[in-house]
């Protein structure tokens, strides 16, 4: 913790270093208030190549954050309409398919950690009569590692995601031994954006549990009912926020390269840009409903195939009225479907098509930027 933490705070210091390519020729480094200087010379133009000091990806000077962003028009033009969610999908469909090689093995890189140490606990698990030895202490460490192997590249993975899909976008063809390049060099910015983005999700997520655990503790009245609605209330506004403001963290970190903070703050300005437009084409509500139908659709091939285990358990809960015994139930049914090959089939099926979520973002934000209303 304390390396990330120490890495986080060089990163931040080289934020606002960047190299300048004009006409075949680097200038730089050069830090913000000197590229300020360039441009109200007319050295810097908006389409000039730019990249960070410590990054080789490049993209355009008109994408340094608060460089050129007051050059912007404050109202959207008629010719800038803004993308329907039907537009976001089929685009992020077509990267997708155009891109399918580089998005299949960045895929591969979270999901054959992952689906090793499943395979090694359901061999375990389908033991009979296994007991604890050497074995079992192995395949669990075995395990174990894998889930932490799968933590590790999960930065690697969403760095690669937005690379390829802005090269794509830009249509250009990038290869996947320069994509893991260019993604280990987000590597210890992207961590730290982790370890903060997805610890309040959990944390939230716990505090929501620990309401409904308080709830279902203590005896039922109808202030204790209120206070919990009202808590249950306050947690979903805290985690609408929050979404809002960590809407587009991975890409104001690795497409404008942006450091921890400037990442976070600058990924709530455009969420919550486009105060003029429609309620359903303003950016958070776009990126709200582009979640929501993964996650349905996560919901679908995660319950489907086990709905019947779900019935079972549910029906035994309403008759049998000893808790000991119902955890005996509960145990021997669990160990009667201790490994579903359909689930499995569909939990790879969901691993390979991922990324068309961050594809679906990555569109969202150039669309966001593109149609002024940043």
């Amino acid at each position: 913790m304390f390396w990330l933490l120490r890495v986080s705070v060089i990163v931040l210091r080289m934020a606002d270093q960047w190299i300048i390519r004009v006409h075949d020729k680097e200038y730089g480094p050069v830090d913000l208030e000197g590229l300020r200087e360039w441009k109200r010379e007319g050295r810097l133009l908006p389409e000039n190549p730019a990249r960070r000091v410590d990054i080789d990806f490049w993209t355009r000077a008109a994408d340094i954050p608060e460089l050129f962003a007051a050059a912007m028009p404050p109202v959207q033009s008629a010719s800038a309409s803004p993308l329907g969610l039907v537009s976001i999908l089929a685009e992020a469909f077509r990267i997708y398919r155009n891109g399918f090689l580089q998005f299949f093995c960045l895929a591969l890189l979270v999901v054959l950690p992952s689906l090793c140490g499943q395979l090694v606990g359901a061999s375990i698990a389908g033991t009979p009569n296994a007991e604890f030895d050497l074995r079992t202490l192995g395949a669990g460490a075995f395990a174990f590692c894998m889930f932490l192997l799968t933590i590790v590249l999960w930065p690697v993975y969403i760095a690669g995601i937005q690379i390829v899909t802005g090269e794509q976008v830009a249509g250009r063809r990038i290869g996947f031994i320069r994509v893991l390049s260019e993604s280990l060099k987000f590597w210890p910015r992207l961590a730290v954006l982790c370890l903060i983005v997805y610890g309040v999700f959990a944390l939230l997520m716990l505090l929501a549990l620990a309401i409904a655990g308080l709830l279902a503790a203590g005896a039922a009245s109808f202030l204790s009912i209120l206070i919990a609605l009202a808590l249950l209330a306050l947690q979903v506004w805290m985690f609408g926020r929050w979404f809002i403001r960590v809407l587009f963290w991975q890409q104001a970190a690795v497409l404008e390269g942006t450091g921890v903070a400037e990442s976070l703050r600058r990924s709530e300005q455009i969420a919550r840009s486009g105060e003029t437009l429609p309620w359903y084409s303003r950016p958070w509500w776009r990126g709200a409903l582009i979640a929501s139908l993964w996650l349905a659709f996560v919901l679908a091939i995660t319950i489907g195939p086990q709905w019947a285990s779900f019935r079972e358990y549910f029906n035994q809960t309403l008759a049998i009225q000893d808790p000991q015994l119902l955890l005996q139930k509960l145990s021997a049914a669990e160990q009667v479907h201790h490994f579903n090959r359909l689930s499995f089939a569909l939990g790879v099926l969901q691993r390979i098509l991922q990324p068309l979520l961050g594809i679906a973002f990555v569109v969202l934000f150039f669309d966001s930027k593109q149609s002024g209303e940043s």
